[in-house]
């Protein structure tokens, strides 16, 4: 946790983002995720805390319960005192009024009074707040919770789920605060530090399994979990996929997309592709030399007050105009863009935003979160899979993340149904589906006057770093 002004600074800008859309009064219920069994009750998985909760109230104890009545600002934990269970197993918590002052809540309940109080709230006619929720037992919790009947949860639950609560709460976590960009820049510079040991140690022989493995293995090194399952593979072309025994021969190419996340929950994510040889072949060479202008061109126009759909149709054209050269397509690349025909190559989109979420606020909806209101999603192949397409802000913290693919499936199919056949040499194709895929990947903060690299200075902190593990 931050520091409780941190958490009371939040949901005082919170309360002021609600006024400024018209929402004066009301309720907001949030509940913390819940111990997930793996195979049996008692035998779960890592608890992961929702991030709302994170960012509002901070408190990583899994199953209680928060309000913040929107008119007084009044707030309240809700969790039941430590009973002998607890003190057996795990040493005692904190008791439930503890946990209030440590969130800086104004009252701590049982959460036994929580659902009374809601139904004092609802027969007043006073809204109930949720944000959408994503596990099955916090759906079933939320309509136990707010006496909805058993039938098609959802249908009833949407009436607690407000777009513009949803907008408020994204227009606060989408701007980063000084102390979250610290944290994230830490997660960056640990991430890099495990690709760069991948990268340096990485041999023929290895398995995918083995590398993925090496990647946990270091996070706990460090102190942090995953941020999401490690992409290791030579499979490139296969843009999220699962490691496997596969043992990498010197004329494979890797590619590694992992990050790391802190204990305060901020992610990092970086992707690297690097021969496993000592060099690559020349086709795959001339298609990283592209992959890397894209880069460049993309990283060359991020800022504040640039729409991010505009980076990523510049990315685009940059794409288009590369391969254009290598013959692998044809025609003016501006025009292949507007129609789309790139996307064979680059079938998703440039980047996310990234926080307490790899993919920052996903949860919360995505088109809320990467598009609001000024921009609709297109439906065009490629350009449809894009997350982040609105204006950046200073504080914004994204991923720039370009890729270039050929998916033979894909290829195979666009040809039999001649799609973009203007735009397309597939009778020069065939050649460079042994290339696979190649991604690049770096994380961003925009600034007051531009963009900034996270981790500028690796080397010296990655250092540091190496320096503490090894007691030096």
């Amino acid at each position: 946790m931050f520091t409780s002004e941190t958490y009371i600074k939040r949901r005082t800008a919170f309360r002021q983002s609600l006024y400024d859309r018209g929402i004066l009064n009301g309720t907001l219920l949030l509940l913390a995720n819940s111990e997930c069994p793996r195979n049996y009750p008692s035998n779960c998985y890592p608890f992961r805390q929702d991030s709302t909760w994170k960012y509002l109230v901070g408190l990583d104890v899994p199953g209680i319960a928060f309000t913040l009545d929107i008119d007084s600002g009044h707030s309240c934990i809700y969790a039941n005192d430590p009973g002998i269970d607890s003190i057996i197993w795990t040493g005692g918590t904190p008791t439930r009024s503890q946990l209030a002052s440590q969130a800086a809540c104004d009252e701590a309940a049982s959460f036994s009074t929580l659902s009374a109080l809601l139904a004092r709230e609802r027969a007043a006619k006073k809204p109930v707040f949720i944000f959408p929720p994503y596990r099955a037992e916090q759906v079933s919790a939320l309509v136990a919770l707010l006496g909805l009947p058993d039938a098609s949860p959802a249908d009833f639950l949407k009436e607690h789920i407000n777009t513009s609560v949803i907008a408020a709460l994204v227009s606060l976590r989408e701007i980063k605060e000084p102390e979250e960009i610290a944290e994230i820049e830490r997660a960056v510079t640990i991430t890099k530090a495990i690709h760069e040991d991948i990268l340096h140690n990485f041999r023929a022989g290895w398995t995918e399994k083995q590398a993925a493995n090496r990647v946990l293995s270091l996070a706990s090194e460090y102190g942090c979990e995953l941020a999401f399952a490690t992409i290791a593979t030579c499979r490139g072309a296969v843009l999220h996929n699962a490691p496997t025994a596969y043992a990498a021969t010197s004329n494979d190419t890797f590619l590694l997309d992992a990050g790391v996340e802190m204990p305060s929950g901020y992610a990092g994510d970086l992707t690297t592709t690097f021969p496993v040889g000592e060099r690559f072949d020349v086709q795959s060479r001339e298609i990283y030399e592209v992959l890397s202008r894209v880069f460049n061109e993309a990283i060359s126009v991020l800022g504040p007050g640039v729409r991010f759909i505009d980076v990523h149709k510049r990315a685009s054209v940059a794409l288009a105009q590369g391969l254009t050269s290598l013959g692998i397509m044809k025609g003016d690349p501006e025009k292949a863009v507007q129609a789309g025909a790139h996307a064979l190559f680059f079938p998703h989109g440039l980047g996310h935003q990234i926080g307490l979420d790899v993919h920052d606020m996903e949860g919360l909806g995505e088109d809320i979160v990467g598009y609001g209101d000024e921009l609709g999603r297109s439906d065009q192949f490629g350009l449809h899979a894009l997350r982040l397409a609105k204006t950046l802000k200073p504080g914004m913290v994204h991923s720039v993340e370009p890729g270039i693919y050929f998916i033979s499936e894909l290829i195979e199919r666009w040809r039999a149904q001649g799609i973009c056949k203007e735009y397309i040499e597939y009778d020069n194709i065939n050649k460079w589906l042994h290339v696979g895929g190649m991604r690049i990947e770096e994380d961003w903060c925009i600034t007051e006057s531009g963009a900034r690299r996270l981790g500028p200075e690796f080397d010296k902190k990655v250092a540091a770093i190496e320096a503490a593990r090894s007691g030096k």
